[in-house]
């Protein structure tokens, strides 16, 4: 790639290229016509969808961040770090990294109206892995988010019996001499009727991962049925889409707020509530609370998973983002509280009718939500109707969350490959079909006997290790190296007509530090378990964080592929801004040709920015060229 050949007096070397990058400007700029996002091969023939109104948009976000996540993950991670002492970092998170991160990712998909990984691409050639990475994490969740979802599915169809079959122990599942619908003692060997459902007779579960048992076929069944609710939902695109949101999205505050109002009136829950808002001060000291705190609110928000760049790119050039970004993120979060509220009630309900202190009640896992809930159906009234009214709010709330993650892979294949894939499958609809049947094959392993062990491996190393990861290269790609205080701000200033105000700015300027410091902490590692007992052999370990390595592994091949493909000449050293990625992609800094190496290509990766910026900014009808070509301009003087 000649780098030898290019090593010569950098001062000559370094001016002709900069004067002949100049010379350059005008004529690669004038044919940014050729460069527009939202014209690609496939798009020439095909314009992209927009929303059809800006509340579908808000409903579909609201909705993919208002997921089974809130009620489950939220309340589990609460209750596992000690309770209130878990709302003071999530609070900190959702202000600090939260909602300026959900801003950002608005931007850039609404700019330039293409999915994740193509738009990372364009914005930052250098990181364009870090789009394929949030491709893939988001569809690996997709595969098991939908077990849920056929859990939920489940318990619904069993909801109709004459009598609920999880509030007693009268049931050839349950082992009577270890079941128990409230007892005086301080039993803690006993398990809950509910408990012994979901282990017994949902499950079927084994005693291990390393015993994988049979596939239980009715959950198999029921897995099919998920998918094709997701299909038939989702395979119009964002048009049909738009229309599903508007119960989707609504429909279970009515049920989360009749259970509240029906849970505090219940003997013990003031117990279980104080749980939830006492902090213990001790917990805030470990690091682990506050990596949970923060990879609740990316997964609860849906940042790093492209589903947010990827809604966004369907809306109109000037739509309020600002605007939409605080009624996402504050909505989510009000949620999150709310249903906590409803879920350590009911905690505290169970602890003063069992006779146990409420940090001792709950199943730890993913069956959180489907034990804690359902014993409260017997307390209110017409439970018969209660029970299959709140199931239908869990199959909503996954519902939404999975059209986003499914639309993600969707958009990628459409934006990548859409005229060459539509020649195999002529219609959207059988590549949207295709994408949900391999999402289905992916989620066999989950439905097994021991798919219960699976499913909680594969969520603590997505939901937690990667997304962590991915947060702070995305972070990284798009404040730091594409340009925070450029870019970034004229993408603001072009659709709302304003720069954002100091506090995204000094945000988005240390986000970085503060998310490395949180991965920092994976050193501090702790094995994924289940339950309070069953810590995972040495192979499912080596499995989870190969899980991991599927989606993160694409940020370094990326950034290798960008520097090996890209030609030019060597500029100087590079200005302070670009020191972390030089670290991370070299670490022999003793090799000034490799340093030198890098330097252009980063440089050349910020120039295809400008060109790239210019052209959005032709196609929205805007004409702030002059202060864009002195901005991209400053940064080549910099060099």
């Amino acid at each position: 790639m000649g780098v030898g050949a290019d090593n010569k007096t950098e001062s000559t070397s370094s001016k002709f290229t900069l004067q002949q990058l100049e010379e350059k400007e005008e004529v690669e700029l004038g044919n940014a016509e050729a460069m527009r996002p939202a014209k690609d091969d496939h798009q020439s023939a095909e314009p992209r969808e927009t929303w059809g109104r800006r509340l579908e948009f808000v409903l579909a976000s609201v909705g993919y961040a208002v997921g089974l996540g809130n009620v489950w993950r939220f309340p589990y991670l609460c209750y596992r770090s000690g309770g209130g002492a878990f709302l003071i970092p999530y609070l900190i998170m959702l202000f600090l990294c939260g909602i300026p991160l959900l801003f950002m990712e608005f931007t850039v998909g609404q700019y330039t109206r293409l999915g994740p990984v193509h738009s990372l691409a364009k914005i930052c050639p250098l990181f364009k892995g870090v789009g394929l990475a949030t491709v893939v994490i988001s569809y690996v969740l997709c595969t098991y988010y939908n077990v849920l979802m056929t859990w939920a599915l489940y318990y619904l169809l069993h909801s109709f019996s004459p009598s609920l079959p999880w509030q007693s122990c009268n049931n050839t599942w349950n082992a009577v001499g270890n079941c128990s619908t409230g007892f005086p003692g301080n039993a803690t060997h006993l398990k809950s009727a509910s408990q012994q459902f979901f282990d017994h007779k949902v499950l079927e579960m084994t005693t291990g991962i390393e015993h994988a048992g049979g596939i239980r076929w009715e959950l198999f069944g029921l897995l099919v049925l998920a998918w094709a609710i997701v299909y038939f939902c989702i395979f119009k695109g964002v048009k049909s889409t738009g229309k599903v949101v508007y119960f989707t999205a609504t429909f279970p505050y009515f049920i989360l707020f009749a259970l509240l109002v029906n849970n505090v009136q219940l003997p013990g829950a003031r117990d279980g509530i104080l749980f939830f808002l006492m902090p213990n001060w001790s917990k805030l000291l470990e690091v682990q609370v506050w990596v949970n705190a923060a990879a609740q609110i990316f997964n609860s928000i849906g940042i790093s998973f492209g589903s947010m760049i990827s809604m966004a790119s369907y809306n109109k050039f000037n739509n309020n983002i600002l605007r939409d970004t605080y009624i996402v993120s504050l909505a989510n979060s009000a949620t999150s509280i709310v249903a906590g509220f409803v879920i350590f009630s009911a905690i505290g309900y169970m602890a003063h009718i069992h006779n146990l202190p409420v940090d001792d009640i709950a199943t730890d896992g993913p069956g959180l939500v489907f034990v804690v809930y359902p014993e409260v159906f017997s307390t209110m009234p017409v439970s018969q109707l209660w029970a299959p009214l709140f199931f239908i709010m869990l199959l909503c709330l996954g519902l939404d969350s999975q059209f986003a993650m499914v639309e993600v892979a969707v958009t990628f294949i459409m934006d990548g490959f859409g005229k060459k894939v539509l020649q195999v499958f002529k219609r959207k609809e059988l590549i949207v079909l295709a994408v949900c049947s391999v999402g289905f094959l992916l989620g066999i392993p989950h439905i097994t006997r021991g798919g219960i062990y699976v499913f909680q491996l594969m969520d603590h190393y997505t939901a937690v290790v990667s997304l962590m990861f991915l947060a702070f290269f995305e972070v990284l790609a798009i404040t730091l190296i594409f340009g925070e205080f450029h870019f970034l701000h004229i993408m603001l200033e072009n659709m709302l007509g304003k720069k954002p105000n100091l506090f995204f700015r000094v945000c988005w300027q240390f986000l970085s530090p503060m998310l490395g410091i949180l991965i920092s902490s994976i050193v501090q590692y702790t094995p994924a378990r289940y339950g309070k007992s069953y810590t995972y052999p040495l192979w499912a370990e080596v499995v989870g964080w190969f899980i991991s390595l599927v989606s993160i592994i694409w940020i370094p091949l990326g950034a290798l592929h960008e520097l090996w493909t890209t030609e030019g000449s060597l500029l100087q050293v590079c200005t302070v801004r670009k020191h972390s990625l030089y670290q991370y992609l070299f670490s022999n800094q003793n090799e000034p040709s490799a340093a030198l190496y890098l330097c252009h290509r980063v440089e050349t990766a910020v120039w295809k920015s400008a060109q790239y910026l210019r052209s959005v900014q032709k196609q929205a009808g805007c004409h702030r060229s002059g202060s864009f070509i002195a901005s991209s301009r400053s940064i080549h003087s910099s060099l």
